[in-house]
């Protein structure tokens, strides 16, 4: 009887504990990093995988690959390459929107190819809406040919993303001679193309018009549409304490004002010999006579103190204004997925003491939240107005991971801490590339050592190499990569395979790359296309040997078709990241995913098998 009909308690178990982690990524009721965690010690107490085999994914060569080459993208980031293409493409694109479009897309592709995509979708988004405020285009023409070409960026060099790295290991694991660097390149340039073509062409008129204009998330906001956004015009005040105010001699941590008075002070002003100087709150800030003090809350609640605390109202006119602009910063910031902030009220974080910042409002789903702003979880895709000195809202840019800057203001145009050690980074950039190109060591040896030349060349500092590194993705990685042996010890990669062939195999190998592709493509809607990799490879593999067929066109289209995760903004963290700022909706991905992962299919299927033929 075929193996496909042979169920054992271990095979049962395993699909069981696949069917219960897919569930957790569709539901989003746990972190997936944890799930996968979860997996491990599931595995070791069942007996199906020893100890060690449990946790040979923590020291994968393919999880240590991919953490340096982090690193070696965050050295891109500190010396300024990646901003700097930023900036070319601002000036060269103009007010061409079809050759934006192209520039955008070519621009994000190339730096994907050596650093991790969702960086570089972190880099692009405040520029694409800056070029859009300046432009008046919607930020939804732009965002998702920004997320997308991050995921051709994946299909141009073997680095270029995880997927390729899973599939890469699933063919050394079966004794099979990995990909060459440049194998998947072809595919990528033909497949970067026509989706160019085809957003350019469809994909942006297959978007529905936009209910509200996004300038909203603009970087060129002035403070007053800022203000207006969230809905807070009439909430700031000037008052000055008076010389009988019991707040006088008082730092702002013992005045707890927001705790009493439910409103926050954002800055303070006084008077010097040389002029009157303003200063953000901050609270260790100490409160003297005659002081200036700006706050932010109800006009009532305003009230009732200024009576109850000896403070005189004034007006805010033009020179107090511009005085206290010069030291206070306004910013708006987006939670990206990986932010700690997520699931966390603003008193829990504590903004004030460890980034000196004020929040001031959050929006979400660009609705502002009037209520309780203290004591609302914060979730992915919020919107947070903030306030403090421009030297606060600058090191923000230092934390990627926790904090997106959307509208960064003009005075704070963004500075690369390392940019003299550019010329550094772009050399250590070619020799890895070159070492990995040639075989001169191992992928993993060159990465490590670009990664160890970044910090000994001062592009980066030891802080920000670990800070770069994204854990939870490596978790993630390490966690897949115990079930997926699983499932080839128990036989469940044969299972599925003999199912395959059973179905497909008959029609010929085109046939069962069709239903690889589509298989990986299915399954990447719902879980992220790293882990779609780590499943579908050694199926895909363990398929072409059962049918007596070359593996490698096999591998190759779970390797594109991870890529090529258009469908949901759950399939990858670049179309997440760009969901809240584009105005997306979910079906906004399908519709114009959709023919586009149809297009790349019949390419794939064409292409491959030229290049690496049955």
């Amino acid at each position: 009887m075929p193996s496909l009909f042979i169920m054992t308690p271990e095979t049962l178990f395993v699909f069981g504990l696949l069917a219960a982690v897919v569930l957790f990524f569709v539901t989003n009721l746990w972190r997936p990093d944890i799930v996968a965690l979860l997996v491990v010690p599931a595995l070791m107490l069942s007996g199906i995988l020893r100890a060690d085999e449990a946790l040979a994914g923590f020291s994968d060569q393919a999880v240590v690959l991919i953490a340096a080459l982090f690193v070696v993208g965050e050295g891109l980031v500190q010396t300024g390459i990646a901003y700097r293409v930023g900036a070319w493409l601002t000036k060269t694109a103009h007010a061409n929107e079809t050759w934006l479009l192209v520039l955008l897309m070519l621009a994000v592709a190339a730096l994907g190819s050596v650093m991790s995509s969702t960086g570089v979708v972190a880099i692009f988004v405040p520029i694409v809406l800056n070029i859009c405020s300046r432009l008046k285009m919607e930020p939804k023409q732009l965002m998702m040919p920004l997320a997308f070409a991050a995921l051709f960026s994946g299909m141009l060099t073997l680095i270029a993303t995880p997927p390729n790295l899973m599939v890469n290991d699933a063919l050394r694991n079966a004794g099979l001679q990995p990909f060459g660097f440049f194998a998947i390149t072809p595919i990528g340039i033909l497949s970067l193309t026509v989706g160019i073509f085809y957003l350019w062409s469809l994909g942006r008129r297959l978007l529905p018009p936009s209910a509200q204009k996004k300038a909203s998330l603009s970087r060129r906001q002035s403070l007053v549409e800022l203000i207006e956004n969230y809905q807070l015009q009439g909430q700031f005040q000037r008052l000055r304490v008076s010389r009988e105010s019991p707040l006088a001699e008082q730092t702002l941590a013992e005045t707890q004002l927001r705790t009493r008075w439910g409103f926050t002070v954002v800055g303070i002003s006084r008077r010097t010999r040389f002029g009157e100087t303003a200063f953000p709150a901050e609270p260790h800030s100490r409160i003297q006579a005659l002081d200036s003090l700006y706050v932010a809350g109800p006009k009532e609640a305003i009230a009732d103190f200024c009576e109850a605390e000896h403070l005189d109202p004034l007006p805010i006119q033009g020179p107090q204004q511009h005085n206290l602009m010069r030291e206070l910063g306004l910013v708006e910031i987006l939670l990206p997925p990986e932010s700690r902030l997520i699931g966390r009220t603003l008193r829990q974080i504590d903004l004030r003491d460890k980034q000196g910042l004020t929040v001031l409002g959050i929006r979400r789903h660009l609705k502002p939240l009037h209520s309780n702003l203290h004591q609302e979880k914060l979730a992915f895709g919020d919107l947070l107005l903030a306030t403090g000195s421009w030297k606060r809202i600058g090191l923000l840019q230092s934390e990627p991971k926790n904090f997106l800057i959307l509208n960064l203001p003009e005075e704070l145009a963004e500075v690369s801490p390392s940019y003299r050690q550019a010329p550094f980074a772009m050399a250590i950039l070619v020799a890895m590339v070159i070492m990995m190109v040639f075989g001169l060591v191992a992928n993993v040896a060159a990465a490590l050592m670009a990664a160890l030349a970044m910090g000994l060349c001062r592009c980066l500092r030891v802080e920000d190499a670990y800070r770069s590194i994204n854990w939870p993705s490596l978790v993630l990685i390490a966690g897949m990569l115990p079930l997926a042996r699983a499932m080839e010890k128990t036989g469940g990669v044969a299972m599925i395979s003999e199912a395959l062939v059973a179905v497909l195999g008959g029609a010929g190998p085109l046939a069962l790359l069709a239903g690889i592709f589509i298989m990986s493509a299915v399954i990447g809607m719902f879980i992220s296309n790293t882990a779609t990799a780590v499943l579908m490879a050694p199926i895909s593999i363990s398929a072409a040997q059962m049918v007596s067929a070359s593996p490698y066109p096999f591998a190759m289209t779970v390797a594109v078709a991870s890529s090529a995760a258009f469908l949901t903004p759950i399939s990858s963290p670049v179309n997440t990241l760009v969901m809240t700022p584009g105005g997306y909706s979910f079906n906004d991905f399908l519709r114009v995913g959709t023919p586009l992962l149809v297009v790349i299919m019949a390419l794939t299927l064409v292409v491959v098998p030229l290049l690496f033929p049955f």
